[in-house]
């Protein structure tokens, strides 16, 4: 197996241990290419891991992630790792967590929910029904979402 080389970043965030084939839903997430990023974005994808089989890398320069980016890639990346870098050194690294509830980040899937009705003035609610495959319960119509990546905001 051939050794591919990524040139490091002096600033911005990359974010590690993707699910494979998750990469190109975290470009989403975090608004790539939608925010006419100036900035270099690396994109690895199936590269080989220590912790698991395989793992997606997204590198982008210049870039730090807000709450809500977070806790959208945790709720499709649940073993992914940010690590924030300053002057080519890793100065912070966080594991992501799905939260408990899933507040305005999911669309249920029901399209009968209320959620879904635009008049309503109701915003998402889920709870976590299962961590292991990553199950979403609605709040209001109790319906489980099992494709989150599909249904994020």
């Amino acid at each position: 197996m051939r050794d591919v080389k990524v040139t490091p970043i002096k600033n911005g965030t990359v974010i590690d241990h993707i699910t494979p084939g998750m990469a190109l839903h975290v470009l989403k997430i975090i608004g790539i290419p939608d925010t006419g990023v100036q900035s270099t974005v690396s994109v690895l994808m199936r590269v080989p891991s220590h912790k698991e089989k395989w793992k997606d890398i997204v590198k982008v320069e210049d870039r730090e992630l807000d709450k809500s980016q977070v806790d959208k890639i945790a709720l499709i990346a649940p073993n992914a790792t940010i690590n924030i870098i300053r002057n080519f050194n890793v100065v912070e690294k966080h594991h992501v967590e799905a939260p408990d509830e899933v507040v305005g980040l999911v669309r249920c899937e029901n399209p009968s929910c209320i959620t879904n009705k635009p008049r309503e003035p109701v915003r998402s609610r889920f709870t976590v029904a299962c961590r292991d495959p990553l199950q979403l319960r609605c709040g209001y119509c109790e319906r489980i979402t099992t494709d989150v990546a599909k249904h994020l905001f």
